[in-house]
Formats: C-alpha cells, structure tokens, sequence
C-alpha cells in the first residue's frame, strides 16, 4: 500500500522513510502505518540498503502520535479498533525484528505512538529542541505489554512509571539523561552524524541479532546462529579490508561481503 502521507527513498546505502503529515505534526493514520510496512519490506530486499533512516517531514515533529481526526471513520467500531491495531503492532514490529540497523532521526515532538515507534528503533538521535511524552494517562487509554516492555528495557522500571504517570512531555536533556535517546545534536548536525552511522554490515547485521538473543528468554535463544554469524565476519572480505585500511591508515571499503 502507499500513501502521499509516506515517503520513501533511496540515498547510496540508506533508505529513508518519512511520515509526511505535517500540518498534523505528523500524526499517523492507518493507511500510514500499512504503508511503512509496505515499504519496510521494498528496504530489507534490497541489498544495497544497509540502514534505514526513519523521520518526520516539516520539521517541527517526529511522530505525534495517531491521527485523532481519523477516529471518527477509522476506529469507531470494534472491528476499525482491531484493524488499526493489527496495523500499528504489524508495523513495530516490523520496525523491531528489522535485520538491518534502523535509526529514528527525531525533530521536535516525539509523543505517543511515535516514542512507542521510536523505541522499536536501534537507536534513536534527536536534536536539542526535540519533546517527548507519552499522554495514556491523560486520554483514559491502556498501554500494551509489548510496547510498555521496550520502554522498561530501555529506560528501566521508575523511568518508564514516571513517564506514564505524569503524562508530560520531556526535554531532550532528560530522554537523554533517562537513556530513552542515544544523543541529542544540534539540528544542523543531526543528519550529517546519522549518515556516518553505517560500518562494516556483515558485523553490524551480527551485533543485531546477537543483541536481540541477549534480550530473549535463555531457553529460546539461538546461539548456533549468533556464533555462524560472527564466524561469517572473520571469512569475510570485509575482515581482510578492515585489516588492510587500518595498516593503510584509510577509511575501509566495505562491500558486505
């Protein structure tokens, strides 16, 4: 499905997808959250991706959370409930079990659905002016195990009640402070540090799936895989290049291969 309220494109070795409702801060409707699936799944088939970049257009918000002025036609019956949420849990989750590394670029507002989206991200670069909350308490709303999990893995337990209790929004000092963003930029640095994020991708891919298995419950983890993975890196050309660009004193070539 696609959508002019979703952009997409292809930058070099980055993809980039945009939630583009800025006249709304970006808030997100259905027909949003199925398109960012779609177009998820063009990014991890293509080989030349090695990253994704997710953001907001216009500036002033990320993600402000779901499109309330869609309620009304998306979500007033039990059936509209469902669909919408199938929709929203199938999009983090492909945000979350993503294998290639994901990066949520945040200007401005950060609040509700998009901290829940956010949080489903690798890692997360905000700049100063950037806001975060997450307004449950105020609207009455219940919040899943699912994504309050990732908050509590993230931020731990007193900081995850703390957001939640008081329903306010957060500086970026203090998401940074809590651990909720890596690092919080001055805006006109905020893209030029997201684009250097990608090094070699062969052990950039295995650092992510063994980090998730470090997450997983013992008896479910596969270890046989993380340890393939890590042998595959050693085998690798990319090995013999990183060795050579290092005693070459020069920026390596890495091809992921």
């Amino acid at each position: 499905m696609t959508t002019d309220k979703m952009l997409s494109r292809k930058e070099g070795k980055i993809g980039y997808l945009t939630f583009n409702n800025p006249e709304r801060l970006n808030a997100v409707s259905l027909d949003m959250w199925e398109a960012a699936s779609s177009y998820l799944e063009d990014f991890k088939n293509d080989k030349n991706i090695r990253v994704v970049v997710v953001t907001g257009a216009g500036g002033k918000a990320f993600v402000s959370g779901a499109d309330i002025s869609k309620f009304e036609k998306e979500r007033s019956s039990q059936e509209g409930i469902d669909r919408y949420n199938a929709a929203v849990d199938h999009a983090n989750h492909a945000f979350y079990s993503f294998p290639k590394p994901t990066i949520a670029m945040i200007r401005g507002y950060c609040i509700g659905g998009g901290v829940g989206l956010a949080l489903c991200c690798d890692m997360r670069i905000c700049t100063e002016g950037s806001k975060f909350g997450v307004p449950a308490a105020k609207l009455g709303l219940g919040y899943r195990y699912d994504g309050l999990k990732k908050l509590v893995d993230l931020v731990g337990p007193s900081f995850a009640k703390e957001i939640f209790y008081t329903a306010r929004q957060f500086t970026a000092a203090e998401a940074q402070m809590m651990g909720l963003v890596n690092r919080v930029l001055p805006d006109g640095e905020l893209e030029s540090y997201v684009q250097n994020a990608g090094n070699a991708p062969l052990t950039v891919d295995s650092v992510k799936f063994i980090v998730e298995q470090a997450l997983t419950d013992e008896s479910k983890r596969d270890l046989k895989t993380c340890e393939d993975m890590v042998q595959a890196c050693f085998a690798s050309k990319d090995y013999t290049e990183g060795r050579r660009a290092f005693m070459e004193k020069r920026k390596p070539v890495f091809t992921g291969s």
